[in-house]
């Protein structure tokens, strides 16, 4: 066969173009990315996702090892967090393909239940933006419970949300923006007791906190925990996208379905939202899962520990920063300390800027739902070795940012041109160009302005200017 390039230079294009992404290993990326700092793991995952690679994950009744591998993942991680055989579950794509069936699954059994309406969704605002993309897909009213400024939601307040048209309740173990294990016990008796459902978004910590010290209880064992999502291709160490989601019961569970027979092709049976799927990460988790066994996600579990135990010290330790609440977990929110004087603070944006030019990449999140500006960072196992290096790292760059105020949202926002109604993109593009985002399809070099944009904005506008970033970035060139 002639090719129309040969597959040499093609190989060479591409791994050009990923010289310029930031490094998915060694310890570099504090996000994102989770290196269990094991080459020979990594190898068992591709040529795990190798041999699978021609099978569609859609049929397996024609691809029975499909069928066989997700029932031993799924034992494999029913047992990590408690599940009885009334647990019954599905792999999934990622975590958001998990959240969105606990919510269609919601949704479907609520409906059957009292016929019609529109049902409710209540979660604290600290939990992941796949619920409200779920409620955004299926119809259901969202609402947002507020937190405290260190992202903790009281009880009470979830308490005076609940009703009889609410179809699920979500809460986290933990939390993505504050790493905050939220109340589970607690609000589940208070669902229970109602008749409420309740997931568990375990998404990042279902891997990890079941070797996790000191956790209080948050699975299958807490009674009134009516589904728990957890994803493989997090702190399971399998490539993306592979997440698990786990329901009580079985005639439940089967609401997450889709069927039918009402058409002159094949009968359709999906148990997720995708059709056909790569089989790929399914074998590779699998794979990880038996390589590892429980004894070595504790080893990794324990280096993750050590290595969040020594930078939450080392943040303690840099004047004019802090450690957001009291994260549960590889995981924590980094926010500037009011209890020093103004030139002594380090905004979070400018110092995670900072470090980003030191060759480390923490991630910025904007103030929001009265949580104040912070920098994020994931912990994993390949952390350890560069330990030394990040540390020096985060107390350089608060040196080098102390005392830069926070860029001011109004003065961002008074940038801002006049907007009238819906923008069209050409209207959005010049938006995002004045502030030197993406314009030719550049990104600016700190993030610490565009975050500033976003928190100056009005949701709906900055989330449209997002989009066109995004959109652009994908167009082809002319």
């Amino acid at each position: 066969m002639t090719f129309a390039e040969q597959p040499a230079g093609i190989l060479k294009r591409l791994r050009d173009l990923r010289a310029g992404d930031a490094p998915t290993h060694g310890g570099r990326v504090l996000s994102y990315v989770y290196d269990p700092g094991l080459a020979e793991l990594d190898e068992l995952a591709a040529d795990a996702a190798r041999l699978m690679q021609p099978v569609n994950g859609l049929d397996p009744t024609t691809f029975g090892s499909v069928a066989a591998l997700e029932r031993d993942l799924l034992g494999f991680v029913r047992g990590l967090l408690h599940g009885d055989v009334d647990v019954v579950g599905t792999v999934t794509t990622g975590g958001t393909e998990s959240c969105l069936l606990a919510v269609k699954t919601a949704r479907d059994a609520w409906m059957a239940a009292y016929g019609g309406g529109i049902p409710r969704l209540v979660m604290p605002v600290t939990a992941h933006a796949a619920f409200q993309k779920a409620a955004h897909y299926f119809g259901l009213t969202l609402d947002l419970v507020p937190v405290s400024p260190d992202g903790t939601v009281s009880v009470s307040a979830i308490h005076e949300w609940l009703g009889d048209d609410v179809a699920l309740v979500v809460v986290s173990a933990p939390s993505y923006p504050t790493a905050t294990l939220d109340p589970v016990a607690e609000v589940a008796a208070l669902t229970s007791a109602r008749g409420i459902p309740m997931h568990v978004d375990a998404c990042i910590g279902g891997l990890v906190l079941p070797f996790w010290p000191g956790v209080p209880a948050w699975d299958f064992a807490v009674p009134g925990v009516t589904s728990v999502s957890a994803d493989l291709h997090k702190y399971g160490y399998a490539p993306k996208g592979v997440s698990v989601l786990l329901q009580r019961g079985r005639d439940r569970q089967r609401l997450q379905y889709f069927a039918t027979t009402r058409w002159p092709g094949y009968p359709v049976v999906n148990s997720t939202i995708l059709g056909s799927k790569s089989a790929g990460p399914l074998a590779a988790a699998w794979a990880i899962t038996h390589a590892l066994g429980a004894d070595g996600f504790q080893g990794l579990a324990d280096s993750c520990r050590r290595s969040t135990t020594a930078i939450i010290e080392a943040i303690d330790a840099i004047e004019g920063l802090r450690v957001v609440g009291t994260p549960v977990g590889p995981l924590l929110a980094v926010a500037a300390d009011p209890a020093v004087p103004a030139d002594r603070q380090v905004d979070p944006h400018h110092w995670g800027d900072a470090a980003r030019g030191l060759g480390f990449v923490l991630q910025l999140q904007p103030a929001s739902a009265g949580i104040p500006p912070t920098t994020h960072l994931t912990i994993t196992p390949v952390t350890e070795r560069v330990l030394p290096d990040l540390l020096g790292v985060l107390g350089a760059a608060a040196d080098a940012v102390r005392g830069i105020p926070h860029i001011d949202p109004p003065a961002a926002l008074s940038q801002l041109p006049p907007v009238t109604g819906p923008l069209d993109s050409d209207t959005a593009a010049a938006i995002l160009a004045s502030f030197g985002v993406g314009a030719d399809g550049a990104l600016p070099e700190t993030l610490a302005p565009l975050l500033a944009v976003i928190e100056a904005t009005p949701p709906p506008l900055a989330e449209r200017l997002l989009i066109e970033l995004l959109a652009r970035l994908v167009e082809p060139s002319e």
